[in-house]
C-alpha cells in the first residue's frame, strides 16, 4: 500500500512545500498555503530506464502537422490559423461568460472530425439541449458526463477522438491522489495525465479553467507551463459582445483578439468589429474621438468618451473604464503640466465604448483630444482619428504599423488621421484619400484643432 502523507502547496503558483510558510519562496505570495493529503507510489529508483536518446538538433527530422480548421475564423485567427493535433489549450474566463457555449459550438462545427466533449459541470440532457438551441444537433460529437479522468480515457480509447473538450479541470479527478476535485494536486495530477495523453495520441486537447475573483486562472500556475496556449474569454455582461485573447501561444502570436457577439442561438462572429462599435456614436456631443488601434494582427476603431466637470471633493476624481488609471493619470498631468490645460479642481472620467480594455498606446492621443473637447465643450469634426503616443514632454510619438491603421481609417470614411511628425509610412507611393496630418507636439496638436 502507498504511504499517505499530506504536503502543503501555494494556491497562487503551486509551490509544494512539507510545512506550512507565510510567504511563498517562488512566487512570493502572503498566506496562500493550504494542507493537502497526497497518495505517491513508493519510488524505485533502481529500475528507472533510459527510454529515448539525445539527438543532435541537425538529425532531428520535424514531423508535417497540419492544422485543424475548427470553422470559426475568430478562434483560427487567435491560435494562430488553427488547431495544431496534440496541443493543449487552456480556456479561462469568468462564470457564465460562455466559455462551454463557445466549445460546444466548436466541437458542433467541427463536422469533419470527431469530437468528445466531456463535461462535469452538467448532464448530457442540458448539453443536449443546448445544442439544440444553437441548431447543430447533427455533428459527429460525443457528449460524455465524467469526472472520473480513468473514465474519460476509457471512453477516449474506445471512441479515438481527434480533438477531445474537457469541461473543467476543477470537476476532474484522479485516483491515485487521495484528495477533493478542485485540489491544487488534483488540478496537477490531471493537466499531467491530460499532455500525456494528447502528445501520446496526437490528440488536440481543450481544458476549461475557471478564474480567480483577480481575473487569473483557478490552481496551480503550473497549469499555464503545461499546456501549449492559454485563452482568455473575457466581455462586460451589460454588453453583447465578448473578447478571447491569447495570453501564451506556442504556435502562433501572442496578443491576438477575436470578437464574437452573445445572441439568444449563440456567439456570432463579429466579422468587422469597427463598424459595429462605430455605430451607435453620437457624433454632436462632445468629449468623443477615435482611435485607430491595433489587437494583435487586426485594425480597430474605438470610440474614446471622456468627461471633464469641476469637481465637489477637496481632491478631483479620476475614473476610467477599459484603459489603464495610471496613463490616465500620467496624460492628465502632461496635458497640465505641457500645455497649460488646468484640470485642478475638475473631475475626469474616460471610458472606452463597447466594453472593450485596450492596452494599445496608440490610444493616447486620441485620450487627449477627448478630454480636451469635453473640458473646452467644443465638438470636434466626427471624421477624425487618432493614432499616436503621448510622451511625457508633451511630444507625440510615432506607433507601430501605421499603414494599417491609416488603411482602416480609409476603408471605414474618415477623412482626416492624426500621427506623429516621425512616423514613417512606406508605401509612399500610394495615394491615400484620407488627409494625413502630422503633429509634432501637443500645442500643434490644439492649433490643427482648432
Amino acid at each position: 500500500m502507498a504511504k499517505i502523507k499530506t504536503a502543503f502547496f501555494c494556491s497562487a503558483c503551486g509551490y509544494e512545500s512539507p510545512q506550512w510558510v507565510g510567504k511563498c519562496p517562488s512566487c512570493g505570495a502572503w498566506n496562500t498555503f493550504a494542507q493537502e493529503i497526497i497518495q505517491r507510489e513508493p519510488a524505485n529508483v533502481g529500475n528507472r530506464g533510459f527510454s529515448k536518446k539525445a539527438h543532435l538538433v541537425g538529425d532531428i527530422v520535424p514531423e508535417s502537422k497540419p492544422r485543424i480548421d475548427t470553422h470559426d475564423i475568430e478562434l483560427n485567427r487567435v491560435l494562430g490559423g488553427g488547431l495544431i493535433p496534440g496541443s493543449i489549450v487552456l480556456l479561462g474566463g469568468e462564470p457564465g461568460i460562455g466559455k462551454s457555449t463557445l466549445m460546444l459550438q466548436i466541437a458542433l462545427f467541427i463536422k469533419d472530425k470527431t469530437v468528445l466533449y466531456t463535461s462535469g459541470e452538467e448532464s448530457e440532457q442540458q448539453i443536449h439541449l443546448r445544442a439544440q438551441r444553437l441548431g447543430l444537433t447533427k455533428a459527429k460529437c460525443y457528449i460524455l458526463a465524467e469526472t472520473n479522468i480513468s473514465n474519460i480515457f476509457d471512453s477516449a480509447k474506445e471512441i479515438k477522438p481527434d480533438i477531445l473538450v474537457v469541461d473543467s479541470i476543477q470537476t476532474l479527478f484522479s485516483d491515485n491522489i487521495d484528495s477533493t476535485s478542485g485540489s491544487l494536486s488534483q488540478i496537477k495530477e490531471c493537466a499531467a495525465l491530460l499532455q500525456r495523453y494528447a502528445k501520446e495520441t496526437n490528440t488536440a486537447v481543450f481544458i476549461i479553467g475557471h478564474i480567480t475573483k483577480d481575473g487569473s486562472l483557478a490552481g496551480p500556475k503550473i497549469l499555464e507551463h503545461v499546456v501549449d496556449a492559454v485563452l482568455q474569454f473575457e466581455g462586460d455582461r451589460n454588453y453583447g459582445y465578448r473578447i478571447l485573447r491569447a495570453n501564451k501561444n506556442r504556435f502562433g502570436a501572442t496578443g491576438e483578439l477575436g470578437i464574437y457577439q452573445m445572441l439568444d442561438d449563440g456567439l456570432k462572429v463579429v466579422e468587422n468589429p469597427s463598424e459595429v462599435l462605430l455605430s451607435e456614436r453620437d457624433e454632436t456631443l462632445s468629449g468623443t474621438a477615435i482611435a485607430a488601434t491595433i489587437e494583435g494582427l487586426r485594425p480597430l476603431m474605438v470610440e474614446v468618451q471622456a468627461l471633464v466637470g469641476k469637481s465637489t471633493y477637496a481632491v478631483p476624481q479620476r475614473s476610467s473604464t477599459g484603459f489603464d488609471l495610471r496613463r490616465l493619470n500620467m496624460l492628465v498631468a502632461v496635458l497640465e503640466k505641457r500645455c497649460g490645460f488646468r484640470l485642478f479642481g475638475q473631475d475626469v472620467f474616460m471610458n472606452i465604448a463597447g466594453g472593450l480594455r485596450v492596452s494599445d498606446p496608440a490610444v493616447d492621443l486620441a485620450i487627449v483630444a477627448a478630454i480636451i473637447s469635453s473640458g473646452k465643450d467644443v465638438v470636434f469634426p466626427h471624421k477624425n482619428c487618432f493614432a499616436a503616443e503621448v510622451g511625457l514632454t508633451g511630444e507625440i510619438r510615432p506607433v507601430q504599423r501605421v499603414e494599417q491603421r491609416i488603411s482602416e481609417a480609409e476603408k471605414l470614411g474618415f477623412e482626416r488621421i492624426f500621427i506623429s511628425q516621425y512616423s514613417s509610412i512606406r508605401s509612399k507611393n500610394k495615394e491615400w484619400k484620407i488627409e494625413i496630418v502630422r503633429t509634432r507636439n501637443l500645442f500643434d496638436l490644439m492649433k490643427k484643432l482648432g
